[in-house]
């Protein structure tokens, strides 16, 4: 095997890839990346068995084959190579010599037959969404991580799943880390999604890795074959396993009624729950919103490190009640609303609370309340 890569067709995608060699594992062939020369380029396929990336690279071939080269080592040297064009040549006992005139590396591969089976895509019917849009999505979402004792497999995975908005197919992600949920809602580009008329819930840590890979410009495909969920954009394709389980119906805390609804500048509230999260620990996260003719007052206490009081100036005109909320919750959900007013919806200290923003519903967050 001989080939010359172009140092900026394929060092984006392996800075990208690098995510997912991060976790420690005894299985050397993990942590590389396999790479086939063919006639016309070449092929690059990584995995962690619960998720496989697929790209491919346009690159000068003198003969084909295939080897397992360690995916840290060889970022590096691509990233760190002082020229455009990098010759890679296969030698004897799958050692690897990268380089050109004047710098040599050896770098020691594996068997590339020991590399695990990574599902290519066949003839399956796709979505097809617009990527930043997408990639939004994600984002909005990526915050609802699982705890490593929590099994449940509606907290472990995101459900995805496709609606119908007067009479426009339209993808929702649904993601919860049970004390919080996140739904978000684009709508798809074509009208194929009878695919999603069902939840399907994602693993979530191979979901939440898209983000760094897919490219914020034109469209991608989603489909599912296999036990697996594809999202296929330009060269690359990811494969992402499956949960067997339910996402449970969550359509009462999404639209939950009679709610006193108030409108927040959201730079101001967002610094507000900052300030009043200074003596948070993870003994004290809570802190107490007290709704009170026109005023929300926000007041944290911790014995250990002190008390702090702010409050605001809102519309609020119904009868005064307190609830107790993490804040970073709320922080962390404003960060991710895209419009300068925010609506939270709440009911009182027994119910969730919703936020969203005052003109675009395509984000809710769903927080549930502390005890006071």
């Amino acid at each position: 095997m001989k080939f010359t890569l172009k140092k900026s067709k394929i060092l984006d995608t392996l800075a990208k890839i690098q995510g997912k060699k991060k976790k420690k594992t005894s299985n050397a062939i993990i942590s590389c990346v396999l790479i086939k020369a063919l006639e016309d380029g070449l092929k690059l396929y990584v995995t962690d068995y619960e998720t496989g990336f697929i790209g491919f690279y346009p690159a000068e071939v003198e003969s084909e084959g295939a080897i397992a080269i360690n995916a840290r080592k060889l970022y590096e040297i691509v990233r760190d190579f002082p020229t455009e064009d990098i010759l890679v040549n296969e030698v004897e006992n799958f050692w690897i010599e990268i380089g050109n005139y004047n710098v040599q590396y050896h770098l020691v591969g594996m068997n590339p037959d020991s590399f695990p089976e990574v599902p290519e895509i066949e003839n399956i019917p796709f979505i097809e969404v617009e990527a930043r849009y997408f990639k939004k999505m994600i984002d909005k979402t990526s915050m609802m991580t699982a705890s490593v004792e929590d099994k449940r497999p509606h907290v472990l995975g995101v459900c995805l799943e496709t609606i119908q908005k007067e009479e426009e197919s339209w993808i929702r992600i649904i993601s919860t880390d049970g004390n919080r949920l996140a739904k978000v809602d684009y709508p798809c580009v074509n009208e194929s999604a009878l695919i999603l008329d069902k939840k399907t819930l994602v693993q979530k840590k191979g979901f939440n890795e898209l983000s760094k890979i897919i490219i914020p410009q034109g469209k991608l495909s989603i489909g599912i074959m296999d036990n697996k969920l594809f999202i296929k954009q330009q060269q690359e394709t990811v494969s992402i396993q499956l949960i067997n389980g339910i996402f449970p119906d969550v359509s009462d805390i999404l639209f939950i009624k009679n709610t006193k609804q108030i409108v927040l500048n959201k730079q101001l509230f967002m610094m507000m729950l900052k300030r009043m999260s200074i003596f948070s620990t993870e003994d004290y996260k809570g802190v107490i919103f007290n709704f009170n003719d026109d005023k929300m007052i926000i007041t944290s206490t911790n014995p250990e490190l002190g008390e702090s009081k702010e409050e605001m100036f809102i519309v609020y005109t119904d009868s005064s009640f307190e609830v107790a909320f993490n804040p970073r919750y709320f922080v962390e959900s404003l960060s991710v609303i895209e419009e300068d007013q925010v609506v939270i919806s709440i009911v009182d200290d027994q119910t969730p609370c919703l936020i969203e923003g005052e003109k675009d519903k395509s984000y809710l967050c769903v927080i549930m309340p502390m005890k006071i």
